[in-house]
């Protein structure tokens, strides 16, 4: 069975960009495409129309539109089409049980409307059991993929996404450790000595060789960029100009309650300079 790679549309610019990324993301990955217009059903309880086939032509006319925009630029793809009868956030988080990867614009109207930084994109990359891709419009670069790597408890299947998207593009990867000063320092005030800076650097450094040491005996081929700085969420941002891709993890969580994402993905989704992939681990 062909894998799928789902986006979601609106006819906005930036869900336009959204999908020609997904579709480019389809083809590295011999992936079908799924492009999902959500349409919510029920107003003040009440439907607004019966059956499937009553869906607004509007909501018709914006789906076959990206279809034709996708087939254009990548004439060999397989583009599948889906009007959802529900509301943005649960729409998307539907299409992700089926699909290997969700992509959504940076911002968009209609029934995207909010797209980042708004609650839908917070709400599908924080609650979806598949990696999201945020796609900002004119954001899309053709560099290296960039990792977030926390080397004290690195997690897996981030690190491995990472390297999975570098192969694909033939990329080189940048795994971006951040550190911050153990606490002590603060209590004793005063500069730090750059002799106390530098071993720990150099330990942090140790730390990460060793969290992508296994990855790189698999992908021996892809050119490694370990790059440790004080901090992680600054680094990234700093690191994204021109990147492909900015790789973050973000921690599944048992209960719907509370904030899903981290702080580094947070900054990354605000600030990052290129599309970001939130892959759930944990």
């Amino acid at each position: 069975m062909t894998s799928t790679v789902a986006v979601g549309v609106d006819g906005s610019p930036a869900s336009t960009a959204a999908a020609q990324w997904a579709a480019a993301e389809a083809e590295l990955r011999g992936s079908s495409l799924r492009l999902v217009h959500a349409w919510p059903w029920l107003t003040d309880g009440v439907s607004t129309f019966a059956e499937p086939d009553d869906l607004p032509a509007a909501a018709q006319r914006t789906l076959a539109a990206s279809a034709d925009e996708v087939r254009e630029q990548h004439p060999g793809l397989e583009v599948q089409t889906d009007a959802v009868l529900d509301a943005p956030v649960d729409g998307l988080l539907a299409a992700a049980t089926d699909a290997e990867l969700v992509v959504i614009g940076s911002r968009g109207l209609g029934g995207f409307a909010g797209l980042m930084l708004g609650s839908v994109s917070m709400a599908v990359a924080g609650r979806s059991s598949v990696p999201v891709v945020v796609v900002r419009e004119g954001r899309e670069g053709s560099g290296e993929v960039v990792v977030g790597v926390d080397a004290h408890t690195p997690e897996e299947e981030v690190i491995a996404f990472a390297f999975r998207e570098a192969a694909l593009r033939g990329a080189r990867v940048r795994a971006v450790h951040g550190w911050d000063m153990p606490p002590l320092f603060g209590y004793a005030g005063g500069a730090v000595p750059a002799a106390e800076i530098a071993q720990l650097e150099a330990l942090e450094a140790k730390l990460l060789s060793l969290a992508l040491a296994g990855h790189r005996e698999q992908h021996p081929q892809i050119e490694v960029v370990e790059d440790v700085r004080l901090g992680a969420a600054r680094g990234l941002v700093e690191t994204s100009e021109g990147a492909s891709l900015v790789v973050v993890g973000r921690r599944r969580r048992p209960i719907e309650f509370g904030p899903r994402l981290g702080r580094v993905a947070h900054a990354a989704l605000h600030h990052a300079q290129a599309p970001v992939a939130v892959v759930p681990h944990g």
